[in-house]
């Protein structure tokens, strides 16, 4: 894997985190297959198909004051796919204080049509 492969898929990830905590869909849609599949905390062991659940928490509006830092990040390349790991903190301002929350997180991109594509997403419960 090149450097630039790896480092573009790092700006695509950060894109992806960015996107989610400003609720912005449009990006969000634009860097996900249709098709996206992901495991989450939110989704109580299930596997979750398509666009439709995530679209919901996008529509309640962005949290306030939210920072996102990815820490330890790995990139493996596989012909045409990726796999990025990582641990996500996300801190936040509450009117209680400040709240930092940490999660493992596991993304797949695949290379369709000459761009990547976010495909599969793999989350921990927050600690």
């Amino acid at each position: 894997m090149t450097t630039v492969e790896s480092d573009e898929l790092m700006l695509l990830t950060h894109q992806l985190l960015e996107s989610i905590a400003a609720a912005d869909w449009e990006t969000y849609a634009d860097l996900c297959d249709e098709t996206l599949t992901a495991y989450e905390p939110e989704a109580r062991g299930h596997r979750v198909v398509g666009m439709p659940f995530h679209q919901f928490y996008f529509e309640a509006g962005p949290a306030k004051a939210v920072q996102t830092s990815i820490i330890d990040p790995h990139v493996r390349l596989m012909g045409d796919c990726a796999v990025v790991t990582y641990v996500r903190l996300v801190q936040r301002a509450t009117e209680q204080g400040f709240v930092s929350s940490r999660f493992e997180e596991t993304r797949v991109w695949q290379r369709q049509d000459g761009r990547w594509q976010h495909v599969h997403f793999h989350r921990s419960a927050n600690d």
